[in-house]
Order: C-alpha cells, then sequence, then structure tokens
C-alpha cells in the first residue's frame, strides 16, 4: 500500500490524497466520500473498470488514462482532455461531455446514449460499435472519426463537422438558407 495524491491539473494543489493499493482504488475511494476531481490531473490513469458514476471530472487531464470498460454514467466530464485515452466499452450513458477533448480516443463498444458532446472534439477517434443513440453531438468535430458499425439513432448532428468520417449512414439537417447567409445572427 503507498500514498496516491491526486493533484488540481493547472495550480498543482493537492484535491486528494490517501492510502491505498492502485490508484484506481484511490480515485473509487475519492469518489465514496464524495471528493472533488474537477480539474483533476489523471493523466494515464490507469482506471480500468472504476466505477466513477457521477463523478465531476470537470476539465480533468485524463489524456493516455486508460477507462475501458468505466462506469462513467451521468458523469460530468466537460471541458476534459480525454485525447488518446482508452474507453473501451465505457458506460457513459448521460454524461455531460460538453467542449471534451476526445482527438485520437477509443470508445469501440462505449455506450455514449443520451450524453452531451455538444462541440466536442473527436478527430480520428474510434467509435467504432459505439451506442450514441439520443446524443447530443451539435457542433462536434468528428473529422477522422471511426463510425462503423456505431448506432447514431436518434442524435443530433446539427452542426457537426463529419470531414472524412468513416462508417457512417446518417442524414444529416438541411441547412437553414437564411440562417447560414446572413453572418451573426
Amino acid at each position: 500500500m503507498s500514498t496516491h495524491t491526486i493533484h488540481h491539473r493547472w495550480t498543482g494543489a493537492v484535491l486528494y490524497s490517501c492510502d491505498a493499493d492502485t490508484l484506481r482504488e484511490a480515485v473509487e475511494r475519492v469518489m465514496r466520500d464524495r471528493a472533488n476531481l474537477a480539474y483533476a490531473d489523471l493523466y494515464d490513469a490507469d482506471l480500468t473498470g472504476a466505477n466513477l458514476a457521477g463523478a465531476d471530472l470537470t476539465g480533468a487531464y485524463l489524456a493516455g488514462a486508460n477507462l475501458a470498460s468505466a462506469n462513467l454514467i451521468g458523469a460530468n466530464l466537460a471541458y476534459a482532455n480525454l485525447a488518446y485515452t482508452n474507453l473501451t466499452g465505457a458506460d457513459l450513458t448521460g454524461a455531460d461531455l460538453t467542449d471534451a477533448y476526445l482527438s485520437s480516443a477509443d470508445l469501440p463498444g462505449a455506450n455514449l446514449a443520451s450524453a452531451d458532446l455538444t462541440g466536442a472534439d473527436l478527430y480520428d477517434a474510434d467509435l467504432s460499435g459505439a451506442n450514441l443513440t439520443g446524443a447530443n453531438l451539435t457542433g462536434a468535430y468528428l473529422a477522422g472519426a471511426d463510425l462503423t458499425g456505431a448506432d447514431l439513432s436518434g442524435a443530433d448532428l446539427t452542426g457537426a463537422d463529419l470531414t472524412g468520417a468513416r462508417g457512417y449512414d446518417v442524414e444529416l439537417p438541411a441547412p437553414d438558407p437564411v440562417f447560414d447567409s446572413h453572418p451573426g445572427l
């Protein structure tokens, strides 16, 4: 057993510290103690299968982390950096990923049903086989993303950039000729 300390990603201030066998165990203890993980530095953390349902990870730095099969139901990941993160099979049902950075993230088989991905950057992300039913992808950047076998039924893709995205079969809303011809409206 060793001491695990979780720091604020910008200030370095200690957000939480405890004795635990693994960082995953420490993070789950944070959840049990209802401590706040907003802006936590969890770079490259192994949180495989962690129960983070309802966690406040606003602005957290999770780049390169392993969150495969993690429970992130209803978690707040707005503005979080999840670049190159492994979220294979993770449950993000109803999660808030507004303006999250998920460039090159692995999300095959992830459940993102009813998740809010407004303005999220999913450049080159692997969303193959992901459940995106009812997800809000308004203004999301999905250029180069792999959507092979993803379920996008009921998803809102208004203003989403799908340039070079692969494997999707969805009709995008027609542009509004009045709105689009009058910048600033």
